[in-house]
This record gives C-alpha cells, sequence and structure tokens, in this order.
C-alpha cells in the first residue's frame, strides 16, 4: 500500500512526464480544417507540374479523377520557394482556393539556398494562404543522403502553422524503376501513388 509520500511521488512524476508530453508534442489542431470551398489547387515545381508523364497522368491530373471534381495545377518546373511566393497571388489566391497542396523546396536544396531561407518564404506561403482561409498541405522531401535537416523543417512548420504534413513525397516511389521517369520525377504510375497520398490526407477536410 502506498504511503502519503510515495503517493505524492508517483502523482507528481505522471504529472511532470505528462507536461513534458504536452510541451513536445507535435501541434494537433489543424488551421481552416473546414475550407470555404472545395476547389483543390496544386501548388508548386516540377513534381506538381508532372514532369516526366503526359499532362493527363499528373498527380493533380490524377487527383481530379480521384475526386471527381476540379483540380488546378498550378505547378512549374524549377520553381523555387522564392519564385513561388512572387506568383502566389496571381496563381493560387486569386482563385480563391479552399485546399492548397504544396510541393517546394527541393530546388532550393539543389541549388544552395540556405534553409533558413526557404523555409522563411515556405512559412510566408502558409501564412498567406490560411489567412485566406485555404486548408495547406505540406508536401515533404526527405533526402537521406543531404541530412535530415530539411524534413525535420518540414515537420516543424507544419507543426507550427497548423498545416498538414505528407512527410516524403517519394515515399512508396522512389528507388522503383516501375514508377520513375528518372532519377527525380515519377512517372504516371507514380504520381497516381502520390495523388492517392494525398487524396486520403485531405478527403476529410473536403466540403
Amino acid at each position: 500500500m502506498l504511503t502519503a509520500r510515495r503517493l505524492f511521488v508517483v502523482v507528481s512524476v505522471v504529472a511532470a512526464g505528462w507536461i513534458a508530453f504536452r510541451a513536445l508534442a507535435p501541434r494537433s489542431e489543424i488551421t481552416n480544417r473546414r475550407p470555404p470551398s472545395g476547389l483543390v489547387i496544386c501548388f508548386g515545381d516540377s513534381l506538381t507540374a508532372g514532369t516526366g508523364a503526359g499532362d493527363d497522368q499528373s498527380y493533380p491530373a490524377h487527383l481530379a479523377r480521384l475526386l471527381g471534381r476540379q483540380v488546378i495545377n498550378a505547378g512549374v518546373p524549377g520553381d523555387t520557394t522564392a519564385s513561388a511566393l512572387a506568383r502566389l497571388e496571381r496563381d493560387v489566391l486569386a482563385h480563391s482556393p479552399g485546399i492548397v497542396c504544396i510541393t517546394l523546396g527541393g530546388n532550393d536544396l539543389k541549388n544552395g539556398v540556405s534553409r533558413v531561407e526557404a523555409f522563411g518564404n515556405l512559412q510566408t506561403i502558409v501564412q498567406r494562404l490560411h489567412a485566406a482561409g485555404a486548408l495547406v498541405v505540406l508536401i515533404g522531401i526527405d533526402p537521406p543522403l543531404l541530412g535530415r535537416s530539411w524534413a525535420d523543417a518540414y515537420r516543424d512548420l507544419a507543426r507550427r502553422t497548423g498545416a498538414i504534413l505528407i512527410p516524403d513525397v517519394y515515399q512508396g516511389i522512389m528507388g522503383r524503376p516501375e514508377l520513375m521517369s528518372d532519377r527525380i520525377h515519377p512517372n504516371g504510375r507514380g504520381y497516381r501513388v502520390l495523388a492517392r497520398r494525398v487524396q486520403r490526407a485531405i478527403a476529410p477536410y473536403l466540403p
């Protein structure tokens, strides 16, 4: 039987552990979980544009068929977070989207842009989309040979802003020749895998 002193110690340890868990746990609240419209825009670089596959085989095209609704492909090959930010108003916000799926950051990494600069731009993009009422889905990269700091940065940004995170665009695709058109870009079958993952992520939030 626990004495009062031992009971106090046990309760104190449990309480301290719970406080630490809450402090370190990722944010669970999703910002704009009830988007104002069902319009989906895919915004980003060549992985959004569909490089390596035909126009009707890009992941936004597959996603439109899976959802049975319009999906705008606002992908530009070679886009960085800076160039995407410069066209955000024209190509995304002007359409009043309900959900925006973002693939950005890979070209920043390739071009030697610092993580601080890249994720500063990406945070601005997410915040402007949230301010407009859109639900944001971040589709990250997890480069195994270039350090985990970028993968961690996607997770941190999603936690801080309340964006949905798909942590690695290449999960289940990279390393499978039947799903890749070259070393970087999926083929139509690979983009279909990505589209299904995006569909699962946004399905609970579609109006």
